[in-house]
């Protein structure tokens, strides 16, 4: 699976955290791994480019949301596995608030517009 963003495809600005999160709701993951099943999960639709995932993730290291611990993946080398927190599961639950609030109001318009 080639790692690249491709915008024009529809992954809107700011989804990736709320991305990340939900498929870290299913238990830890590497990086790669996160990008893959994003990757999979969209019907191969949205892709994460590493330069976009890795800082990504930092990010939410420092907020609270995930946590990392080195390990060893499938393939015998050293990765960073991360784990959802208490409080990613609550920014996951906000996100997702804020997302339905969100597609509903653009489908009300779409439909009455």
């Amino acid at each position: 699976m080639p790692m690249s963003i491709r915008p024009k495809e529809g992954m809107p600005p700011g989804a990736l955290p709320m991305l990340i999160l939900r498929v870290l709701h299913s238990g830890s993951l590497h990086g790669y791994a996160i990008a893959q099943r994003i990757h999979l999960l969209s019907s191969e639709v949205l892709a994460v480019e590493e330069g976009l995932l890795y800082p990504t993730l930092q990010k939410m290291l420092l907020k609270g949301w995930v946590t990392a611990d080195w390990g060893v993946s499938e393939t015998n080398r050293k990765v960073r596995f991360y784990k959802l927190t208490s409080q990613g599961r609550a920014q996951l639950k906000a996100e997702l608030a804020g997302y339905d609030r969100i597609t509903q109001a653009i489908q009300d318009i779409l439909r009455t517009a």
